[in-house]
């Protein structure tokens, strides 16, 4: 079901959601305190898109002076192919380049072609590999590097 998908700051009634989300689309998922812990941490941004008004995905950015990392993102599964990976990367650009970050880096599973798509989709290269990165079952990840233009 395509409809509007709005993307804001998670907030801890969001928790639940975000786990969901976390728990079946990963094999090793982050545990719950640790989203907790990010909630407001500075330097820490953990966005949700909202669709059917309803949490159905995530980011989560690590943003250090002029670099950043988009370290998860994940939408729930019957969500997927609706548009909102696309609003969460578009919008994590977005807050990345607010925050006045000039790299955004990340990492994703070799064989995740439809997440290397995506995020070529919005200037993301290919800038190397890291073997082994993940477990259950192990992967490689390739790092992924988008470069934000100096705004005049």
């Amino acid at each position: 079901m395509r409809g509007r998908i709005s993307v804001r700051r998670a907030m801890r009634s969001d928790l639940a959601a975000i786990r969901k989300i976390e728990e079946t689309s990963f094999s090793r998922p982050w545990k719950r305190e640790t989203f907790d812990e990010l909630l407001g941490a500075p330097g820490m941004d953990v966005l949700v898109a909202v669709a059917a008004a309803e949490v159905a995905g995530y980011a989560v950015l690590a943003i250090r002076e002029r670099e950043a990392e988009l370290a998860n993102l994940a939408v729930s599964a019957p969500r997927r192919g609706e548009g909102i990976g696309r609003a969460l990367v578009a919008r994590a650009i977005e807050v990345c380049r607010e925050r006045g970050a000039r790299r955004t880096l990340l990492a994703v599973r070799a064989s995740n072609l439809g997440a290397i798509r995506l995020y070529r989709r919005y200037g993301f290269r290919v800038i190397g590999s890291h073997g082994s990165y993940y477990e259950d079952p192990a992967e490689d990840a390739c790092i992924m590097l988008l470069t934000l233009p100096e705004e005049c």
